[in-house]
């Protein structure tokens, strides 16, 4: 893959999912409990109880689409909570990871925090 993978936010809720939820109900829970925009064009991850399942939304700049797994045998990673608002951000190479069935995923950071400039001295 070329180009940045930091231009996309992936937000995952923490909590299992009902995937029985389409368009509609996904993007009700993204703008009322992850308090994000789902126009935005960033990817949104849900997984169920069983964590053999999972939905990807997503805004493509004409309309909603859902990326929808399901696993043969064994379970998606544990994205263990690591904020308070069941939120979790990951890289777009740590969502591939995630649907490939890493098992690292959400026990350690994957992805080097991102890099911000800080001016060196103030004129």
């Amino acid at each position: 893959m070329i180009g940045s993978t930091r231009s996309i936010r992936v937000f995952a809720w923490s909590s299992p999912a009902d995937l029985r939820k389409g368009y509609d109900g996904l993007f009700g829970l993204v703008k009322q409990e992850l308090k994000q925009d789902p126009l935005s064009g960033d990817l949104f991850l849900f997984v169920n109880r069983s964590r053999d399942r999972c939905k990807v939304l997503m805004w493509d700049g004409t309309g909603l689409c859902i990326y929808m797994k399901r696993l043969e045998q064994g379970r998606f990673a544990d994205l263990c909570r690591r904020s308070i608002d069941d939120k979790i951000e990951l890289t777009q190479s740590e969502l591939s990871l995630f649907l490939e069935g890493c098992s690292l995923l959400g026990k350690k950071a994957l992805s080097p925090e991102e890099f911000s400039f800080k001016p060196l001295a103030n004129f």
